[in-house]
């Protein structure tokens, strides 16, 4: 047997011979001969005797030129007679597996009635974790979890003899292996009358792995959506809230009792929409200005606010890489993300501990030894956060990025932190991963891609001067919003700024409006997503009655996902919302103020 091809399929079609001519069958199988590349030779086994006697029938299949030696080149066959062990099957503590079983790829192990494992092959004791002296006389579902050890044991007392199970149990072995296989088993002819199985284990880790991986970035994924659409409507509301806060507080002076609750209302609802952006964080919807950053230089600048955050029980140390590769990112929101791990860093070490952050380049070959599938190969820059705090529990790991899944106190935190640092690193193009030991600590390493900067002319930009702060003008607007609420804050905020102002709630409405004005447009503001028409339609609308129409869109979304949209107006100004009193008024100066 040694002379046939030690590969995965060429093992499986010499069992399959193995286990026919053992039940006394005919079968046939095309087997690949080892070291004769392209060579395979036709194997047919049948029972001579009732004895159990097999005849083996191998034949050259190649038309070309003989690759059995000593074989009649014209008939190019050969004949092997077997006669039957002594003694049947695990009768005896001395039998042994064939070799081409001892080395095929498939975990395999005979047992008795009871299970207890006589013998086993490498692959085997290598997928259950034990040495090969440990797994003698020990009952294989003793391996298993309580849960597959069950259907095992029932899969294997449904079988008759000679039969093979057709569907698998998928199996996972007892706590300290986390590998995962699927088995399935034969049951065996014995003639001392007692049943015996095979049993065969086909190692599934990197695949169960690959669907684990998969199914949390879908999830991810999904609750990003969700994340979004609830900020959305959040930031809608928030414009309300905090604009109509301003508008009041215009005419109540610092003395008047009504003072104080409406400056609580206005520092509630700045609160509020500061939660709202970590969501848009994590939904990978808000607003990012990208520029070439290097991790050594950012690093640095934040050390201070850091060690300032972690306290004096911490301590704080800090690696860099030589010669770091620059990165494309938000200085600022990888900032953000690097403050609200170090936090999460400082609440796990309560009696005092160590963080540290590492950086360092990767390239592209130290990346594909990684395994992890859902980050391509290639060149990154790694920043590592590592504390020597509680650690997390392994049933939580796949749960801290999840939007308000916390595991502190009531009272403390929101679960909005990991969730916005996830956003922030993947908004970027890069990826995160935590690893993490219950009493040893943890570590977030996050692979953010080299950035080549391409050559760009020097600019030189005149120097501004300081604009004036008067934020009344004069001119026309016509302003496009479906929220009510918001429609109406920004027409009385924008009228006692001395515009005048047409609103729609609508892009259809907006039309008739603008067919029944008599007089110039200078300014369309307009809300992106809308029912019916939205804003972009709309202003491909407009432009073609007026193609000088300047024009500023709002939206709860952020900036750059409108900035990716295809249809796109050029030359729009953007206004994120919550917007505050004064950011709309300074928005709509700056831009009638260059007419």
């Amino acid at each position: 047997m040694a002379g046939f091809s030690g590969d995965a399929e060429t093992a499986q079609r010499l069992y399959r011979l193995v286990r026919a001519a053992s039940l006394k069958e005919t079968h046939e199988e095309e087997l690949k001969l080892k070291n004769v590349a392209g060579k395979w030779v036709h194997v047919a086994v049948a029972p001579i005797s009732s004895l159990g006697h097999t005849v083996w029938r191998i034949t050259d299949t190649s038309p070309r030129r003989p690759v059995l030696a000593s074989v009649d080149a014209a008939k190019q066959s050969v004949v092997v007679q077997l006669r039957p062990l002594e003694q049947p099957l695990l009768a005896g503590a001395d039998v042994r597996m064939p070799k081409f079983i001892q080395d095929a790829p498939v975990g395999v192990a005979l047992t008795g009635e009871d299970g207890v494992i006589s013998e086993w092959n490498a692959a085997f004791a290598s997928l259950i974790g034990s040495e090969a002296k440990k797994l003698k006389d020990r009952p294989v579902f003793d391996l298993l979890r309580d849960q597959t050890a069950q259907e095992t044991r029932a899969r294997l007392t449904s079988l008759k003899p000679g039969e093979v199970s057709r569907a698998p149990v998928d199996v996972r072995f007892k706590p300290g292996n986390e590998r995962t296989a699927q088995l399935f088993a034969s049951r065996l002819h014995n003639e001392n009358g007692g049943p015996a199985y095979a049993i065969y284990l086909i190692d599934t880790t990197g695949q169960t792995a690959l669907e684990t991986q998969f199914a949390q970035s879908q999830k991810m994924q999904a609750v990003g959506q969700l994340a979004g659409g609830i900020a959305h409507d959040f930031n809608n509301l928030l414009t309300v809230i905090n604009g109509y806060a301003e508008l009041l507080l215009q005419r109540h002076q610092p003395g008047d009792p009504s003072f104080a609750d409406l400056n609580d209302i206005r520092n509630t609802g700045l609160r509020a929409a500061s939660l709202v952006r970590q969501l848009l964080a994590f939904s990978r919807r808000q607003t990012l200005e990208p520029e070439a950053v290097n991790l050594t230089d950012l690093v640095a600048d934040w050390s201070v606010t850091l060690r300032r955050l972690i306290g004096d029980r911490v301590k704080l140390k800090v690696e860099h890489g030589r010669d770091l590769w620059p990165v494309f990112a938000d200085p600022t929101q990888v900032g953000n993300a690097l403050m609200n791990l170090s936090v999460n860093a400082r609440d796990a070490m309560p009696n005092g501990g160590t963080l540290a952050i590492r950086s360092a380049n990767v390239t592209i070959g130290e990346t594909m030894s990684f395994g992890q599938v859902l980050m391509p190969s290639g060149d990154y820059v790694t920043l590592e956060v590592e504390d020597t705090g509680l650690g997390i529990a392994k049933e939580h790991l796949g749960k801290i990025f999840e939007p308000f899944f916390t595991t502190k106190e009531k009272g403390h935190g929101t679960g909005l932190g990991l969730a916005s640092v996830y956003g922030i690193v993947k908004q970027t193009g890069g990826y995160i991963f935590p690893e993490s030991e219950v009493g040893k600590g943890t570590t977030f390493r996050i692979y953010l891609p080299r950035h080549i900067p391409a050559a760009a002319p020097v600019v030189v930009e005149p120097e501004k001067t300081s604009a004036a702060r008067d934020l009344t003008g004069v001119g026309t607007i016509l302003l496009v919003e479906d929220e009510d609420a918001v429609r109406d804050f920004a027409v009385r905020a924008l009228t006692m700024r001395g515009y005048k102002v047409l609103d729609a709630c609508g892009g259809e409405e907006a039309l008739e409006l603008v067919a029944e004005h008599d007089g110039p447009i200078d300014l369309l503001i307009s809300d992106v997503v809308m029912p019916g028409m939205e804003g972009p339609e709309l202003v491909k609308e407009m432009r073609k009655r007026m193609p000088e129409l300047r024009v500023i869109f709002i939206s709860g979304y952020a900036e750059e996902s409108f900035r990716n949209a295809p249809d796109r107006p050029e030359d729009c100004l953007f206004l994120p919302k919550p917007f505050s009193l004064k950011q709309l008024t300074s928005k709509v100066k700056e831009v009638l103020g260059e007419v």
